[in-house]
């Protein structure tokens, strides 16, 4: 049974949003003929740790495929958005395997998933950049729509991208779904970076003056500005750390975000063509607790690098 079939009920309110333009990036070199059949689609559900994922009992992302766990090669969303942009996904970790065989096999896996032929690591080199082989050699529409600011088009990740654009709300995935445009001319691919997931784990329709308030992490850019005393000395925040019953009420959040995200995914299964081949993931998980700690990013533990990752093709 394809896609098709699962989802027949097509759903209206996507047609009545208004077309958010795009930011096209001046000075790229002309598509060439394209080399690859499939669209291609990679959303990352920004922070949502495995279990929180597995928590959610997906009824709908989850017909793309098995949810695997996989880890992530980096614990913070820029870097590692960046890493995935050099076409490596979250990893297995398998033993007495060398680095070299494992990347190997994982870009020979995109030639399934594009419906191309030749691709392999070597055709990363020298830019080692995803975007350039899809839309340099392959001929793709390359697009990227980001929730998070970190991931501005002014950052060095917009590169090589036809357009790419950080949405109005940080936290509304749905709103992407009218950017989203297909041509019968050559495939396209788009990273979607998914920000409900994402503290304070909201939905989209949340009054924002009750979202959950932590000193120290709202802010965060003004807070990065140093704060001295008369010697010059770094004055540390005082902010107090959540108790668990609030860290736990959080997690519980984030896992709520996933089952709302469930239905969002049902309308991206209708917009897509047929053809289309999807990667969920994430860029890294997150931390309610464990041993002290709460967030990502500093963070050595294995709660901040366990992600779900499922992929599957739209028949």
């Amino acid at each position: 049974m394809g896609f098709s079939d699962i989802f027949k009920k097509k759903n209206p309110a996507n047609s009545a949003r208004p077309l958010v333009r795009p930011i096209l990036r001046p000075g790229l070199p002309p598509h060439p003929e394209p080399q690859a059949e499939n669209d291609f689609i990679i959303v990352i559900l920004d922070s949502c740790r495995y279990d929180s994922f597995m928590s959610a009992e997906s009824q709908t992302i989850t017909k793309l495929g098995k949810v695997e766990k996989r880890y992530s090669y980096a614990s913070w969303t820029a870097p590692s958005h960046y890493n995935l942009l050099t076409g490596l996904l979250p990893h297995t970790s398998p033993e007495q395997v060398y680095a070299s065989e494992y990347y190997k096999e994982d870009f020979f896996n995109y030639n399934t998933r594009l419906g191309a032929k030749g691709i392999e690591f070597a055709n990363m080199v020298p830019g080692l950049w995803f975007p350039e082989l899809l839309r340099n050699s392959l001929g793709y529409s390359t697009n990227a729509r980001v929730s998070l600011p970190v991931l501005n088009p002014k950052t060095g990740i917009n590169r090589c991208f036809d357009s790419f654009e950080l949405m109005d709300s940080h936290n509304d995935m749905r709103a992407m779904l009218p950017t989203l445009k297909f041509s019968s001319d050559r495939p396209s691919f788009y990273l979607l970076n998914v920000g409900e997931t994402h503290y304070p784990y909201a939905l989209p329709d949340e009054d924002s003056s009750m979202w959950p308030r932590i000193s120290g992490v709202n802010g965060v850019f003004k807070k990065l500005n140093a704060s001295v005393d008369e010697d010059g000395n770094l004055q540390k925040s005082d902010d107090e750390f959540f108790d668990q019953d609030k860290l736990d009420k959080l997690r519980d959040r984030q896992v709520h975000t996933v089952r709302y995200l469930d239905g969002v995914f049902e309308e991206l299964f209708d917009t897509v063509p047929k053809n289309t081949h999807i990667i969920v993931t994430a860029d890294h998980g997150e931390l309610f607790g464990e041993k002290g700690y709460f967030g990502h990013g500093p963070i050595m533990h294995d709660k901040c690098f366990e992600v779900p990752y499922l992929e599957g093709k739209i028949r």
